[in-house]
């Protein structure tokens, strides 16, 4: 329905719609010359719905690949390795936990290489700049050779064994040894199987792994032995710093085993505390 009104400079027309029951309520789309043009609110939801599908359509959506791990619809072996291949990820929140809780020196440092690993990763990624294998219909935008994960997983495999042997040698019995060799096997297990999860699952092939592996454990076992002979010593004086008492960071190299150090220490404190609330509770 149009209506048309008449056209002057000198005087201002008020444009007033009647007022209708909310169903038969036009809808006010534009106005030109003194033109109203009305539509139904039908074809102007219809509108705002194909205007919306064509911004829908002409955006371009891409996925986190991050986190992202694609596995054979039905396959359980396949899904069970896609979430082991997300590892790297759980290991690296455990470090972010441990320094904002535990302020440990030999952890901030620990991290510092992991991070220093991950970016020599990047760097030989775009150096060499091979693709991932073409094996399935996606096509990948990141290179594949070195294998990230797997040069992550190997790194921190190497450095963990060496720590455990060479570090926490306080305790020589049977059990001491036995829980060191079920973690040292258990770090080695998990790399093993997140590297061969990158290549069941088609993200790399089997050169691109084997690579990330000898990289992984080559950087772990050197940034281990920068820590060990050169980094350890100067804990002591790194703990002393102003700004390492702002920030509570502390060194527990000399401590042999620092859980049943914590323990021992935390209940001694509670016995000691508890005795005292007694006696002030008789005082009064």
């Amino acid at each position: 329905m149009t209506t048309r009104w008449p056209q002057s400079r000198s005087h201002k027309y008020k444009y007033e719609i009647p007022s209708l029951s909310p169903p038969a309520r036009p809808l006010l789309l534009s106005s030109r010359c003194g033109t109203i043009t009305m539509a139904s609110p039908d074809k102007s939801l219809d509108g705002i719905e194909s205007r919306f599908a064509r911004a829908v359509d002409e955006t371009e959506w891409i996925p986190l690949s991050l986190t992202l791990v694609e596995y054979p619809q039905g396959d359980i072996f396949g899904q069970l390795l896609a979430v082991i291949s997300l590892m790297p990820f759980a290991i690296i929140t455990g470090f972010i936990t441990l320094i904002l809780f535990r302020r440990d020196l030999h952890t901030i440092v620990f991290f510092i290489g992991v991070s220093i690993n991950e970016c020599i990763n990047y760097v030989l990624k775009h150096m060499i700049r091979q693709a991932r294998p073409m094996k399935r219909d996606g096509l990948y935008a990141e290179y594949g050779m070195p294998s990230t994960h797997t040069q992550f997983m190997w790194f921190f495999a190497a450095y963990a064994t060496l720590f455990i042997y060479f570090r926490l040698n306080y305790n020589c019995t049977v059990t001491e040894r036995f829980w060191r060799t079920i973690v040292a096997i258990g770090c080695i297990v998990t790399a093993l199987l997140v590297t061969y999860s990158r290549v069941y699952l088609l993200y790399h092939s089997n050169t691109q792994v084997i690579w990330g592996a000898l990289i992984g454990i080559t950087l772990g076992s050197a940034w281990f032995i920068i820590m060990h002979m050169t980094l350890t010593p100067f804990f002591p004086i790194v703990v002393s710093w102003r700004i390492s008492e702002f920030l509570l960071l502390r060194d527990t190299t000399l401590i042999p085993n620092v859980l049943w150090f914590e323990y021992t220490n935390i209940r001694t404190e509670a016995r000691a505390r508890a005795r005292k609330l007694s006696a002030i509770g008789r005082s009064h």
